[in-house]
């Protein structure tokens, strides 16, 4: 766990209580696992790697409701497109954010969190709505390929 770690965990603690929320010792140890991930996590995949750090398998019910906690308090983002999760990348902004943006890679499945402007967004939801069409999750997610993997597949480069 790095010093970055550590005062983000501290932004995530005072964000829930200012909520009226508590990040207990479990939510916590499952967000710093998710802090600690170079790539997004399934639920299962938390549990091994909560049960190779802590030494014990948390049951998975227990893991999905912490998951759920997570994502509600807007600390941790689902990618319903693989059903995997990721921190969210601003839990220590102090500024407005964007409506967030997931760009997976299909080739080495990273995944980069930009933001939407609400203007864009706006216009999404303004074009649904004139053929009767309500959106619900406002997460946009993209799938294509990184510009690691375009910049392995041009001629030259191998």
């Amino acid at each position: 766990m790095t010093k970055a770690d550590d005062a983000i965990l501290a932004k995530a603690y005072e964000h829930c209580q200012s909520m009226g929320e508590r990040l207990t010792p479990k939510r916590e140890r499952l967000l710093a696992l998710l802090l600690e991930a170079n790539e997004p996590k399934s639920a299962y995949d938390l549990i091994a790697d909560h049960e190779s750090r802590y030494g014990e398998a948390p049951p998975a019910m227990s893991v999905y409701r912490m998951l759920n906690f997570l994502v509600d308090a807007g600390l941790v983002h689902k990618l319903a497109t693989t059903n995997q999760f990721m921190a969210c990348s601003h839990i220590a902004c102090e500024h407005a954010h964007q409506v967030p943006q997931f760009l997976i890679c299909d080739e080495c499945h990273a995944v980069e969190e930009v933001g939407m402007p609400r203007r864009l967004l706006e216009q999404l939801q303004a074009s649904a709505r004139e053929v009767g069409f309500d959106m619900g999750n406002q997460q946009l997610e993209v799938h294509g390929r990184c510009r690691r993997c375009n910049d392995r597949k041009r001629p030259g480069l191998n």
